[in-house]
Parts: C-alpha cells; structure tokens; sequence
C-alpha cells in the first residue's frame, strides 16, 4: 500500500523556519519524483518543490524560490522541505506527491501539514 505522510507544520512568527517532512511507502522511491503542493484558504493549489530523487535535480516555483529548500534522504525515502524567511502569505496546507513513470500525472498523495505564519 503506497502511502505518504507530510508532518512538521505549526505556527511560527513571520521570519521564522519549519522543516516539513514527507515519509513515504510501498513504492520504489527512486523511481518517483516527490512534489510539494500547498493550499491557502480560498486558493487554488499551488505546486511549490518537486525533487528527482534519483539524481537530486530539484525545482522551485517563483513563490519559494531562495527561501524553501527540498532534499531526500533516500535511506529514509523521506523528502525534506526546509521553509526560511516565512511569511504570512505562506499560511497554508502543505501536501506532498509522488509522481512515478511516465511522470507528470502526480499518482500518490498525502494528508497535509498546516503551516501558519503569524505573530
């Protein structure tokens, strides 16, 4: 059974750090991409980080970029997104995916991790 938990959301203070975790199961991690999505209140879901987690190719959307860094620790087949500088435009439910071969149709998902960024 395949499965993927996000974890380490929580309330922190603009310009605060929350290290999110996506531990995953019963598929061959190195053959996924592993995706970060959040959705705020009212919005559309948003794609954030993905990671090649054969290589460690990473992308970022425009939103995060410079602020939010993904990783794996593929002994774990766990994915890693490291959130600096928060703000509170990033309050949202943060997913994570697994998106297998032939890619692109993001087949696996997670329950969420609320992250809210406010004094």
């Amino acid at each position: 059974e395949v499965q993927l938990q996000a974890s380490g959301g929580g309330l922190v203070q603009p310009g605060g750090s929350l290290r999110l975790s996506c531990s995953t199961s019963g598929f061959t991690f190195k053959d996924y991409h592993i995706g970060w999505f959040r959705q705020a209140p009212g919005k559309a879901r948003e794609g954030i980080s993905c990671i090649k987690t054969r290589d460690g190719e990473t992308a970022y959307a425009a939103s995060v970029k410079g602020r939010f860094t993904v990783s794996s620790d593929n002994a774990k087949n766990t994915v890693y997104l490291q959130m600096n500088f928060l703000q509170p435009e990033d309050t949202a439910v943060y997913f994570c995916s697994a998106d297998g071969p032939p890619y692109g149709t993001w087949d696996y998902w997670g329950q969420g991790t609320l992250v809210t960024v406010s004094s």
